[in-house]
């Protein structure tokens, strides 16, 4: 009898924990990694000439997926545990403006009205600035995986998670770049300007910027970073194309000239990747709290709010086109993910069920037609699955009243 009891309560025991672990809380897939050029591009991680893509994905997803570590450090006097992000095999770079790479866990993200999932980065304070240092701020994609496939595809929608700078009147939307590949064997001169360049002319871009003065310009090549800062991969392609979000610059040259030049790259309030210290213990005066993200912050293209219940993929890209003399450029780090929820059950939704009250009748039809005329948008209402909100979802759920 006794050995019995055992054997209940050794399979209850592995019930139990297959029931905690039934989704994994870290990020578990890349989907796409396409950088910006950059002086960290090619060895974080590390690429050859003409390698294969999934070989690249396969290496990013050794990076940044699965269970990471925690380091201790003491930031101002104060100790904090942060996600160890000391060694370059913990994290990737996404280059320049634009630079994104696509990733997603082996669940749905479920919407819990509250911080849902959190990206790491890198960032850290200077020692000699209180709200500044390192902060490269990356701006976070959430997608649906509308028609189903399981990876991210035309058919599916995506919506930017609004940061604390959407609304800023310098935050540039529907802003575009492009990179020209370099010449990698023109003759290079260390710059007269700066001693720490050695090529201040290594890679032209253009762009729609409102501002006739930074409407095109280089990247330039320091002397600590000396491979090529074109993706090896895509050694085929002349021009690396980006669009996007682009906020304003947050650095601040703090060193006084070309030669003693000191950059301090300060933080926005909340909102974006790499933009704060990960996991910092919360000191509201300081601003030092790094909470994560909210799916409720999602707004589609026209920047309405969107009710969503789940995201399926996630998509950081560099929100900087900034150069920071010979500290180089502003390049997002991404170094992994946890969803904060994986557990959470996802809603069952009830087709035509558009206000969520378990029943499809005539007062769907009421909150369809305030959604449509609000411009706003909610997968409920998505009555005929097109993944537009109008007329036809009204018709579709007529029909289903009716049937």
């Amino acid at each position: 009898m006794m050995k019995k009891q055992q054997i209940i309560l050794t399979l209850l025991t592995l019930a139990t924990a297959l029931t905690v672990w039934a989704n994994h809380p870290w990020l578990s897939r890349v989907y796409e990694y396409r950088p910006a050029p950059g002086q960290f591009v090619n060895v974080m991680p590390t690429a050859r000439v003409g390698e294969p893509v999934d070989s690249v994905l396969a290496r990013c997803k050794a990076s940044i997926c699965g269970r990471v570590d925690t380091m201790t450090q003491t930031i101002h006097g104060v100790e904090y545990t942060r996600i160890d992000t000391v060694w370059a095999e913990s994290m990737i770079t996404l280059g320049g403006y634009g630079g994104y790479v696509v990733v997603g866990f082996d669940h749905p993200v479920v919407n819990t009205h509250d911080y849902d999932f959190e990206i790491w980065g890198n960032a850290f304070y200077s020692e000699r600035m209180e709200a500044g240092g390192s902060c490269e701020p990356g701006i976070v994609m959430v997608g649906v995986d509308i028609d189903g496939d399981g990876i991210p595809s035309e058919g599916d929608k995506w919506y930017e998670l609004a940061g604390s700078e959407y609304s800023h009147p310098t935050t540039q939307h529907d802003y575009a770049i492009t990179y020209y590949r370099p010449d990698e064997g023109k003759q290079r001169t260390p710059s007269q300007v700066n001693p720490f360049l050695n090529d201040t002319t290594y890679i032209r871009w253009t762009s729609n910027d409102v501002n006739p003065d930074s409407t095109s310009g280089y990247m330039s090549r320091n002397v600590y970073h000396q491979q090529p800062y074109w993706p090896l991969w895509l050694q085929g392609e002349e021009t690396l194309s980006f669009s996007g979000s682009k906020l304003r610059c947050n650095a601040v040259d703090i060193g006084g000239n070309d030669n003693n030049a000191y950059f301090v790259q300060y933080n926005f309030t909340w909102g974006y990747v790499d933009n704060l210290p990960n996991n910092p213990k919360r000191i509201p005066e300081e601003g030092l709290y790094n909470p994560g993200f909210k799916i409720d912050w999602a707004v589609d293209d026209q920047g309405r709010h969107v009710n969503l219940t789940h995201i399926d993929f996630i998509k950081i890209y560099n929100a900087e086109n900034q150069y920071c003399g010979w500290i180089g450029e502003t390049s997002t780090e991404v170094a992994g993910g946890i969803d904060y929820h994986p557990d959470a059950q996802l809603p069952q939704p009830v087709a035509g069920d558009v206000n969520g009250d378990g029943e499809v009748n005539i007062s769907d039809i009421n909150s369809l037609v305030d959604i449509i005329l609000s411009g706003t948008f909610a997968l409920s209402a998505d009555v005929n699955r097109d993944g537009e909100i109008n007329v036809g979802d009204v018709n579709a759920l007529i029909d289903l009243i009716l049937n």
